[in-house]
């Protein structure tokens, strides 16, 4: 970096210059950090010819007009005028004028007063030959930058200031090329169409139209030509990291815990940073500012976190800040990982299903955690902080219990140790114990369904290997009986195709035919028992709590059978007390329910059929009323529905058996 410096200060002791220098580098590489912090400090101090110089900086950064530039420039010149201002800034160590203040000066100014009450004399400028102006941010411009550079040249070619203009060349190039973009297709179309080029064959129309924008628009061309009128040397701003990261963590002394485990782990920092393939400072510091907050977080309430989860989390927070800030993936790539058991079995599965998140997850982390061990690498509150900003204490505690509790691998369970991590990884001299315990969990049902079906796989693999002493027979017997246990206490599974293609081995053996078929069997029942509940606990919202079942209904039954596991008898009872109003809308329900997913609530129409038989038994004899004439339409609607149901409504068996075989 000092020989950058001293390159750009021996263009500021040239006598004589005709033309400005230029620093560029990638956003958020330390460009304008470098400018306050080394340049500028070196120019101010320099004495040549008896005079110092002094510098006036200028960002870019949302300027919509040339006059803009120029009142930036006015406020930076006229303020050195005031010397109470300019006294009150350098005991202040200020540089310059925040931008809020700006606005009350130029206010000032414009009632022709400064901020002691003296008269600005208009005809009291600075000289030229003692200025050295600074342009930064020229590439987020909202003007031409033809234009701004055209500006800016006034002041080198003819005023000869010396000039710096700080930029990221790269992101500039981009912007030339795209700005405009539909009014530049819409006229290169419309110019092909006058030159009778649109139909012709002779090349691509897309290429047609690129090569007709960069002949009519050519942007990119124009600004290499004033360029190399104006600039008259380019330097490359690549900093050294590891010096300018330091500086960073200066901030952080009024911490001495904090700043003590952040020089300690200075190494970690670095080289996640270069992991990220960014040059980005920016994105670095945002990072490092979160973790603040996340170390001070977990020392309060988690005092004892071992030293190598809060080096995870560290890692953690600079990656995942790198992918999501850099623009490197979107957001939702970890928005649907709930917690580190999913993000490690999607590891662990990765090289079975290959679909776009798990690839980008394994990338991930082999990227980040390269030669890293650690048993904790996702936290789902760290990512949630990062993504939305939002620090979710109910997350963080939920997190750290969990880490409390299941950082150590030796008391994890074993079946977790199974689903969750290679199983090569486990030690030779735990393998055995593991073992026995996951044994003992599937024979005692403490498993869930899905996860004893998956230890059988491994537990099946294993045998085969002779890793394990159990043959296949027994294991089968086993597993059976565990899974019976199990299905009394575990959840409907609703996705079991997804579930097994997590485990972490290539080829499933023939054994598993027969378990997979029993838990097919075991897992409709508990789809059954689900629904069974679901329906007990809409229904009772008939009659007395009708606004209850209206939102449930539609949200949680619209295409599910839902009568299939309600007693007939029993829904008549609630219906017949219903209002009629109520009886009116239950039948309107069902009635758009049977048109938009007639095949989905198929299986409920035995019920159905009993219910329209238990309301025509009833209605029979009945002296009619409002009540009975809306009980007799909904028996019609039910009789409209089952209709839906008779053979020549329904495809033949021949015409199904057909869509199979297609």
């Amino acid at each position: 970096m000092e020989d950058l410096v001293e390159s750009i200060l021996d263009y500021i002791r040239s006598d004589y210059t005709d033309y400005a220098v230029m620093i560029n580098g990638e956003w958020g590489s330390g460009k304008t950090h470098f400018w306050n912090n080394k340049v500028r400090k070196k120019i101010e101090s320099m004495q040549l010819n008896g005079r110092r110089y002094t510098t006036i900086y200028m960002s870019l950064y949302g300027i919509s007009n040339l006059e803009e530039i120029s009142k930036k420039i006015f406020i930076e010149t006229t303020q050195l005028m005031d010397k109470n201002l300019r006294k009150y800034m350098n005991n202040n160590e200020q540089t310059r004028i925040p931008e809020y203040a700006k606005t009350g000066i130029d206010m000032a100014n414009f009632f022709g007063v400064t901020q002691n009450g003296d008269k600005i004399d208009y005809s009291e400028f600075f000289a030229t030959d003692d200025k050295v102006l600074c342009f930064d941010d020229l590439e987020r411009a909202n003007v031409d930058v033809i234009d701004i550079l055209g500006y800016i040249n006034n002041f080198v070619e003819h005023d000869h200031i010396k000039t710096i203009i700080i930029c990221n060349e790269k992101e500039l190039s981009t912007k030339l090329k795209s700005s405009n973009l539909e009014m530049k297709t819409f006229i290169a179309t419309y110019l092909l169409d006058k030159q009778n080029e649109l139909n012709k064959a002779d090349k691509p129309m897309v290429e047609k139209i690129r090569d007709k924008i960069e002949h009519v628009f050519d942007k990119a061309n124009d600004y290499e030509r004033i360029k190399e009128k104006l600039i008259g040397e380019t330097f490359e701003y690549a900093p050294k990291f590891d010096y300018i990261i330091n500086g960073i963590l200066m901030r952080y002394e009024s911490n001495p815990d904090l700043i003590r485990f952040l020089r300690e782990n200075t190494g970690f920092i670095i080289s996640t940073f270069n992991k990220s393939g960014t040059r980005n400072l920016r994105i670095l510091k945002h990072a490092l500012n979160d973790f603040k907050k996340i170390y001070e977080m977990v020392s309060k309430s988690y005092p004892n976190t071992s030293n190598r989860v809060m080096q995870t989390m560290l890692i953690f927070t600079i990656a995942v800040s790198f992918e999501i800030k850099a623009g490197k993936i979107t957001k939702d790539k970890f928005v649907n990982i709930k917690d580190n058991e999913e993000y490690k079995s999607i590891l662990v599965s990765s090289r079975i299903l290959m679909d776009n998140r798990q690839f980008y997850i394994k990338e991930f982390d082999n990227n980040y955690y390269y030669n890293f061990k650690a048993e904790y690498r996702f936290f789902k509150f760290i990512e949630y902080y990062v993504r939305t900003r939002i620090f979710d204490m109910k997350l963080f505690k939920e997190n750290m219990e969990k880490i409390r509790n299941t950082v150590d691998t030796e008391n994890l369970p074993g079946y977790k140790r199974l689903l969750t991590e290679e199983y090569w990884k486990i030690a030779d001299d735990q393998f055995g114990q593991v073992i026995e315990e996951v044994y003992n969990d599937v024979k005692q049902g403490n498993l869930q369904l899905i996860d004893t079906v998956k230890i059988f796989a491994y537990f099946s693999y294993f045998s085969r290997k002779g890793l394990i002493q159990y043959d296949l027979k027994t294991l089968k017997q086993t597993f059976f009986a565990g899974m019976n246990l199990a299905s009394l206490k575990s959840t409907y599974c609703p996705n079991p195709k997804e579930e097994l293609g997590k485990i972490a081995i290539e080829e499933l053996e023939e054994d598993m035919d027969e378990i997979l078929k029993h838990f097919n069997e075991l897992n409709s029942q508990l789809l059954d028992k689900m629904y069974k509940e679901k329906a007990e606990e809409i229904m009772k919202c008939i009659p007395m709590k009708m606004e209850q079942f209206y939102e449930k209904f539609d949200k949680q039954c619209m295409n599910i059978p839902i009568f299939k596991y309600y007693d007939p008898y029993q829904l008549f009872q609630r219906i017949s007390c219903a209002s009629n109003e109520d009886i009116v809308l239950i039948k309107e329900k069902l009635a758009d329910r049977a048109e938009k997913y007639t095949k989905q609530i198929e299986p409920e129409m035995k019920n159905i059929k009993q219910l329209k038989q238990i309301l025509d038994d009833y209605l029979k004899g009945k002296e009619p009323t409002i009540k009975t004439v809306m009980l007799k339409d909904f028996a019609k609607e039910l009789g409209y529905i089952i209709d839906k149901y008779k053979p020549s409504f329904l495809p033949r068996k021949e015409e199904k058996i057909e869509e199979v075989e297609e």
